[in-house]
């Protein structure tokens, strides 16, 4: 066992003894990572993990520790001894296995990426450089392969009204420092970073010799903040109905005519597009005018720094450590740069994700985990069946058609039926950069091959060795790769209330998805339509109001509170997914009275069970990040936040009137 591996195993094992065989004793909760000297009624967040959170550090290349984020880095460290077992054996040339080595030994090779200096992306440059009009700017922007950016970006994905055909989506882009806000407020903070943002960007253009580059960052900078101020916020943009804009290649250029349509399609190779969802359709319109009104020569600035940006990880030390210094250090506080081979699985899962989560599920998931994860699902899905029956504010038929989309929501376990073909990617052991620009290129084709075809419901949106979870509301469906299936999360020997508390929360979570404020605009086929009487919208409304209204309370740091329209997808899928996975885990029991270990009845191993997925500790510089940009909720408000709507958590602990948490029963937000 590699060292990295051996201490993350020693975390998730805990305490002494194994007698059980459970993961982490004695029956699947950390106890020592609880801070008893709180009232659960108080802050139920540190009472379920404050030891942990007060004797866990932030790891210096991270910005965040949490449960959630040891498991992600057991599983790097599980990618890379599937590499490196691969690599101590002869692999046949163009094989799968010899890809994957090839990718990840180029990747981490830094004396040849040092010796090979801006040779790799010479070319690149030049031809940026050369551009002189906006339609040549335009095809730069359009090639994958570059990923250069620009003030839209096209992505292939479902026709929300006709979710088994494909599409392309127009999406407003273009822009570096981590969301609008930062580039229109006038405060100290934001002052700063954009100062210092435009410092990294003149370095990072002096580093290839770019002409006049101080001016040229401050061409860089101006544009971005103009492009910020054509952005929508994103409340706006998480609204569905306001992001479905369908037009015809000939409707597209008599919508935005300055942006010259043609030659970015022509570049990303499909000329002959004519089904295109505009999102943000005003922000889009309003690129275009500043698309063809900015100089040709701040576009090829731009162009530049973002394209430097891009392949940082690959070019000489000096802009791999700029392009760190900024994003990480300045921006979210991370005090070192990640070690290499960390970032060379990263990248080896964004390039060859399916072929490296094949060899995966082979080490690491077996057929028996599956099968008792699908039955937890079940029992799930059958306890919202009758949450949803019993809703006394839901007529007839649209309780009818929700059940309908709960009896065919589709659950997709562990790993894809059918694993993607890496046949005509080539990939060289000395070629770091070309193997970037050739991932992106095959990938980008293989999206676009499929235009004209059915879309493919079995198509996996992660691979197997990520660890996360995911409703997707075109198709109906949620996804739980192989790698969250583990302790904490699911561990097959625990207690059973662990297992609900914590899988079963996640499973609770994302079905919980199907009925949030954007998943509920959805049918049971993905198609993005009306199918709520008028009134239960109307109630359906209210409830979630109520839930805005609670979060928007909650102050993070001084002056700083969560946005509860923000997030109320999440805060959605967190309330009703508890108290879903609740419900199921009392019809796990069979009617048999769960027993008390270790003091603790079987609610409350459950709500503890699920307190400590969400332990966390973070930097303030992340979580000013988080609070601007993240549809999730802080982790202290998705566990204080949530429990006290849940009468089962009152019940459990004893809650009474006097404690923080406490919500009069008529003050507790319940929708599902």
């Amino acid at each position: 066992m590699k060292p990295a591996v051996r201490m993350l195993a020693l975390v998730l094992c805990a305490s002494a003894g194994m007698a059980r065989g459970q993961a982490i004793m004695p029956w699947g909760v950390d106890l020592a990572g609880m801070d008893r000297s709180i009232k659960p009624g108080d802050d139920f967040f540190h009472y379920s993990g404050g030891n942990w959170m007060r004797t866990t550090p932030i790891p210096p290349d991270r910005t965040k520790w949490s449960t959630f984020y040891l498991l992600r880095a057991q599983a790097e460290a599980e990618v890379q001894s599937i590499v490196e077992a691969l690599a101590a054996k002869p692999q046949a040339p163009g094989s799968t296995a010899r890809k994957i080595v090839d990718f990840y030994t180029a990747f981490l090779d830094t004396d040849a990426i040092e010796r090979a200096g801006l040779a790799p992306v010479r070319d690149d440059l030049a031809v940026i450089a050369a551009a002189r009009s906006h339609e040549e700017i335009a095809r730069l922007m359009g090639r994958p392969e570059l990923r250069a950016d620009g003030p839209m970006s096209l992505t292939v994905w479902p026709d929300a009204k006709n979710p088994d055909r494909y599409g392309i989506n127009i999406v407003q882009s273009g822009l570096s420092l981590p969301g609008r806000d930062v580039y229109l407020q006038s405060d100290a903070r934001a002052t700063a970073t954009r100062a210092a943002y435009r410092i990294y960007i003149a370095q990072m253009l002096k580093q290839v010799n770019w002409p006049d580059a101080d001016r040229a960052a401050d061409a860089v900078l101006a544009l971005e903040t103009a492009m910020a101020t054509c952005h929508w916020t994103a409340e706006k943009r998480a609204d569905r109905d306001q992001t479905y804009h369908p037009q015809s290649r000939a409707g597209l250029i008599a919508f935005a005519p300055s942006f010259p349509w043609a030659d970015m399609l022509d570049a990303q190779g499909i000329p002959q597009q004519n089904f295109f969802v505009v999102k943000e359709d005003t922000a889009i319109a309003a690129l275009a005018e500043l698309f063809r009104a900015t100089p040709v020569a701040d576009w090829r600035a731009y162009l530049a720094f973002h394209y430097l940006q891009g392949m940082a990880d690959l070019l000489p030390r000096a802009i791999d450590e700029l392009h760190f210094d900024f994003n990480g250090r300045t921006l979210s506080g991370q005090q070192q740069q990640r070690v290499r081979w960390k970032r060379a699985t990263a990248a080896l899962n964004a390039a060859l994700g399916e072929a490296v989560g094949e060899f995966y599920v082979a080490r690491h998931f077996t057929l028996q985990a599956r099968a008792q994860v699908a039955e937890l699902v079940e029992n799930l899905r059958a306890a919202y069946r009758e949450r949803i029956k019993q809703l006394d504010w839901m007529t007839p038929s649209t309780r009818l058609a929700a059940l309908d989309k709960l009896d065919k929501l589709r659950v997709k376990i562990g790993y894809p039926e059918q694993w993607r073909d890496y046949g005509t990617l080539v990939v060289r052991a000395d070629d770091p950069v070309g193997n970037q620009k050739r991932a992106r290129l095959w990938e980008w084709r293989r999206l676009t091959a499929r235009l004209n075809q059915r879309a493919d419901r079995d198509e996996w949106g992660m691979t197997p060795q990520t660890v996360n979870a995911y409703y997707n509301a075109f198709f109906n469906e949620i996804v739980f790769p192989a790698a969250i299936l583990q302790p904490p999360y699911f561990d097959p020997k625990a207690d059973t209330a662990v297992n609900y508390g914590g899988v079963g929360g996640v499973i609770g979570h994302e079905m919980s998805h199907v009925f949030d404020d954007q998943g509920a605009k959805s049918d049971a086929s993905g198609a993005l339509r009306q199918w709520w009487q008028e009134a239960d919208l109307a109630n359906f409304r209210a409830r979630t109001a109520r839930l805005v209204r609670q979060f928007d309370r909650y102050e993070v740091l001084p002056g700083l509170r969560v946005n509860g329209q923000l997030t109320l997808g999440e805060n959605i899928g967190d309330n009703g997914g508890l108290a879903i996975a609740f419900d199921a885990y009392q019809r796990a029991l069979h009617g048999r009275p769960a027993p008390v270990l270790d003091g603790f009845s079987g609610p409350q191993r459950f709500f503890l069970s699920w307190a400590q997925t969400y332990r966390e500790n973070i930097r303030e510089a992340q979580l000013r990040i988080d609070l601007r940009t993240d549809p999730h909720s802080p982790a202290q408000y998705r566990v204080n936040g949530v429990v006290r709507n849940l009468d089962a958590w009152y019940e459990a602990f004893g809650i009474v009137p006097d404690q923080k948490l406490y919500l009069a029963p008529s003050d507790r937000v319940r929708i599902w």
